[in-house]
Parts: C-alpha cells; sequence; structure tokens
C-alpha cells in the first residue's frame, strides 16, 4: 500500500486504552471515537496518548460531545503540556460518510489531523491499524470532496511501556490467558538470560564470517565496532565486584520496600480493631 506524508509512531498504551473504550462502549454503539494525543517533528507524528469522546452515531447524523472533549484536553495539558491534539481515532475497519463530518471539527483543532482506525473487532482476522491524512479533491468552484490517504504506521515504546508488552505476550502460552507480576530478581535473571542469548547469536555470526560460512555484513560490523567502542575498559574482578554491589542495592530496596507494605498493611489492621 502506497504512503504519503510522516510516518506515525503510535505506542503500546494508546492501542490499550482504545481497547478498553471499545470493550467499555455503551450498549448499541457500533464503535468508539476519541482523541489522539502527542508530538509532531518535522518528518513523523509520535501518538503518546489518547482519551474517548462520547458520541452518537445513526446512518442520517452523527452527534459528538465537543465540551466534553475540550474539557478532557484542557486537563490532559496541564499533566502533559507538550502533548498536542494530533487527530482523532475510531474503531472499525472502514472509513465512513460520518468520518468526513468527524474529521471536519480535528481540522479546526490541528493542523493536517491524523486519522486513526483499528479494528477492534478482528474482521479480517487480526487488529488492523491504519492511519490516514485527508486532502480535498475535486474541481474548483465546484463540489469538493475529501480522500483519506494512508500512511506509514510504526510502533514504538518507552523502557517503561516495554515491561508491559513482555507481560501481555507471556500471557499468551498460558492455558488461563494471565501472569502474574515477576519479582525484581526474576526480571534481572531475565534480561541477563537475553543478554547472554544475544551475545551467543553474536559471537556465532563472527565464528561463520571467520570460518567463511556467511557473508560479513558491513553494517553489521559497523555496529559491533560501536558497540565495543562503547564498552568501558574495565578488569572481570572490579567489574564482578561493581555487579555484586549493584545486587546488594537491589536487594537492600526490595526488603526494606516489602517491609514498608507490611508495616501499612499492620497498621491498617490496628486501626480497624
Amino acid at each position: 500500500m502506497s504512503v504519503y506524508g510522516p510516518a506515525v509512531k503510535i505506542h503500546p498504551v494508546v492501542l490499550a486504552s482504545i481497547g478498553d473504550s471499545y470493550e467499555r462502549r455503551n450498549e448499541g454503539a457500533v464503535r468508539v471515537i476519541g482523541t489522539l494525543l502527542g508530538t509532531i517533528e518535522k518528518h513523523s507524528v509520535e501518538i503518546t496518548n489518547c482519551f474517548s469522546v462520547p458520541h452518537n452515531e445513526s446512518e442520517d447524523e452523527v452527534a459528538v460531545d465537543m465540551e466534553f472533549a475540550k474539557n478532557m484536553y484542557e486537563l490532559h495539558k496541564r499533566v502533559s503540556p507538550s502533548e498536542v491534539i494530533i487527530g482523532w481515532y475510531a474503531t472499525g475497519f472502514d472509513i465512513t460518510e460520518h468520518s468526513v463530518l468527524i474529521h471536519e471539527y480535528y481540522s479546526r483543532e490541528a493542523t493536517n489531523p491524523i486519522h486513526l482506525t483499528v479494528d477492534t473487532a478482528l474482521q479480517s482476522g487480526k487488529m488492523n491499524i491504519r492511519a490516514y491524512v485527508s486532502a480535498q479533491m475535486g474541481v474548483p468552484g465546484k463540489t469538493v470532496g475529501v480522500m483519506f490517504t494512508p500512511l506509514s504506521v510504526k510502533y514504538i515504546y518507552y523502557d517503561t511501556e516495554r515491561i508491559g508488552v513482555d507481560l501481555l505476550q507471556r500471557t499468551r502460552v498460558t492455558p488461563s490467558r494471565t501472569k502474574g507480576l515477576t519479582s525484581d530478581l526474576s526480571q534481572v535473571a531475565g534480561s541477563a538470560s537475553r543478554v547472554q542469548d544475544m551475545l551467543t547469536t553474536v559471537l556465532t555470526y563472527i565464528e561463520d564470517v571467520l570460518s567463511g560460512k556467511g557473508t560479513a555484513d558491513n553494517s553489521v560490523g559497523r555496529f559491533l565496532m560501536d558497540l565495543i567502542n562503547k564498552v568501558p575498559t574495565i578488569s572481570a574482578e572490579d567489574f564482578e565486584t561493581m555487579l555484586n554491589s549493584n545486587i546488594n542495592d537491589l536487594l537492600m530496596v526490595t526488603y526494606l520496600s516489602n517491609l514498608t507494605q507490611a508495616q501499612i498493611a499492620l497498621n491498617e489492621k490496628l486501626v480497624l480493631l
């Protein structure tokens, strides 16, 4: 599919919020809509947040609670002043006639707003996510229509969001589809295991290139050289000492946090007596 304009970068929390608003929709509602918040760069648009907007939709008309949308945006600006309105989203697979009317409203709130569609009903067997920008088409002085042009969509995340995404991924292999949060030490062990697997992959690639089994890639070589240059020069004994010190600090913080939780729980029970 051809794309035009900037790339749209979406964070996982946006998709989770859209899915949650769809599950909590009013009885009889076919789809939900909402405002997209984020930042605009020269060649990309980053969607970092969103909120749903109440609306009523029938075959003949659509009514959107514009006052609610304005109040919600004012509240969001107090928390995240850097986030601005960059468009709106709608659940569903296709763009409807009512989408043009809603898009006209957001065109007054943002310059060239993004329209994001999320197929929460999984009509095609998966959650298709598409982004569009609108462009006027027609004969000057005559009837002018609107054409939605698709954009390329990319998925990015912060480090804190990665924890939630990894947890959701683990629920796919459990029969109950649920998974509890892991302890701090388990997360450290999992991260160390992933690092070891990546190092094994790198060593296998290097050995294959040196033995002639594989073809050398200049870009991979530059990445490996850059990685080696970033590793500080430190002896194995000093590294082990530093690692043990950090682990001891982590254990102390974990112990203190558990002790604090126990004291709070005990205090709550004493108050109820």
